[in-house]
């Protein structure tokens, strides 16, 4: 682990740009590493896929009104295992989403309370607070009900997926996962909202 994060810090340093949103804007970036560096944590997967800049203007008409630039999308990654929590975060960054972390369903929902975050992902099998319940209370909550949730679980029985969907969930997805799919999921809920 230690080596990929040794890696992950001289390609970073290769690419650095003064301009706001440099490097972690930069799609060519998360494809030279997800070939060398995070390509054994994904657990295999597809090929790349182009990165969350889709062609339109940086000034656009947003929550924020017209003629505001749209801040980037804000995403709360909550899992327990620090290293499927990086490697989360670490796609995201690389795409353009601005993303916190939380160790746990407490955590999570203290952050989500002062983040406002567009879309929050959660591990479903987590020690103390456990992500569906998490789910509940965010959905519960007014100050974060807005938020779309995405839970991440190892558990593909019809009723936990059932379970989840009661939980107020946005979409599920099961692991081992492809670090794209997680991407594409949470590039298609934070589009949903603005």
């Amino acid at each position: 682990m230690e080596r990929a994060f040794r890696a992950l810090k001289r390609v970073t340093h290769s690419y650095r740009c003064w301009s706001p949103g440099c490097p972690r804007q930069d799609s060519n970036l998360r494809t030279r590493l997800r070939r060398a560096v995070l390509y054994p944590l994904s657990y295999g997967g597809s090929a790349t896929r182009k990165g969350y800049q889709d062609g339109r203007s940086g000034r656009r008409a947003g929550r924020y009104g017209d003629g505001v630039p749209e801040r980037p999308p804000r995403v709360l990654v909550v899992d327990d295992e620090a290293v499927i929590r990086q490697l989360i975060v670490i796609n995201l960054e690389l795409e353009g989403f601005e993303v916190h972390e939380a160790v746990d369903g407490l955590d999570a929902l203290e952050k989500a309370r002062t983040l406002d975050p567009d879309v929050v992902t959660l591990d479903v099998m987590m020690p103390g607070l456990d992500g569906i319940t998490t789910a509940r209370r965010l959905r519960a909550d007014p100050a974060t009900s807005r938020a779309r949730i995405v839970l991440i679980s190892a558990r593909t029985r019809p009723a936990d997926l059932e379970q989840g969907r009661d939980a107020g969930a946005d979409e599920y997805m099961i692991k081992p996962f492809d670090p794209d799919d997680v991407v594409d999921a949470v590039r298609r809920l934070a589009d949903g909202i603005s």
